[in-house]
């Protein structure tokens, strides 16, 4: 009888309660990493949806492209007159020390620091890419990095790095124009055409590809070298750019429209 009693009480106590437990669930959802990262991205598009003329701006949101040793994934791409806006969020608390040169910031919760990778270097590679896939030239894409208002900057930062208000007025100050409307347009159909769909195959290939480079890459690496060829695909006349063999570590040159063009040359 006591053990009835007490499943009887539970039962109770759990019908009075339910709602505690997807609460619960919904807290510790909300808690977690991905989710936090996703808000961070949706109140960036918002943002930016809303403060920049829609007739001239066009975003694209979480791109993945294709490269020669993997993928990169893009939070945000604004294609506009002025250039090609590449932007990088950061969801992150605490204070924040770095400087445009410094191979890695630190981010400094109470007493706790830790270190992450300059995300304009992270960003280097996003801007290298979009370049040699559209063949655009350096000075019409723009690389921007912004944090969500969790952070402090306890460092000067360069005009390019800053919260998303200070970004769309970096963006808003590039009055150069680079493409005419018609450019614009070719230019998103390339974008639209090259990405890969958003699939969960997708997203596990780049997670993949990142931790390869992590596991490989040394820690001390304190600069980017990024060589670069003139020559032409012979197949496609797209620009041929300097790869590494992963499993032999032999140099070659490959297309810059790979996957599209698979042109190998020594």
């Amino acid at each position: 009888m006591d053990f009835y009693f007490f499943v009887n009480l539970f039962i109770n106590a759990l019908s009075q309660f339910w709602f505690v437990i997807p609460l619960v669930l919904l807290t510790s959802l909300l808690r977690s990493p991905t989710i936090k990262g996703l808000i961070g991205e949706w109140y960036v598009n918002k943002k930016l949806v809303s403060a920049l003329d829609n007739q001239q701006y066009k975003l694209f949101k979480n791109v993945t492209l294709p490269t020669g040793d993997g993928t990169t994934q893009i939070d945000h791409i604004l294609l506009s007159p002025f250039g090609l806006f590449v932007i990088e969020t950061k969801n992150m608390q605490g204070w924040i020390f770095g400087s445009e040169r410094q191979a890695k910031w630190t981010q400094q919760i109470y007493k706790h620091k830790t270190s992450f990778q300059n995300p304009l270097r992270q960003n280097y590679k996003h801007t290298e890419t979009l370049r040699e896939l559209l063949s655009l030239p350096k000075e019409a894409v723009h690389s921007v990095v912004i944090f969500t208002a969790r952070a402090e900057f306890k460092t000067t930062m360069p005009a390019n790095v800053g919260y998303i208000n200070q970004a769309i007025k970096f963006i808003k100050n590039h009055d150069q124009v680079y493409f005419t409307e018609l450019q614009r347009i070719e230019l998103a159909y390339k974008l639209a055409t090259k990405k890969l769909q958003p699939s969960i195959k997708t997203h596990v290939a780049h997670i993949k590809h990142v931790k390869e480079i992590v596991k490989d890459k040394p820690l001390h690496n304190k600069s980017i070298k990024v060589p670069t060829i003139k020559s032409l695909c012979p197949r496609c006349k797209s620009t041929l750019i300097p790869r590494k063999n992963r499993k032999t570590g032999d140099d070659f040159v490959g297309c810059s429209s790979y996957p599209q063009c698979r042109y190998i040359g020594h």
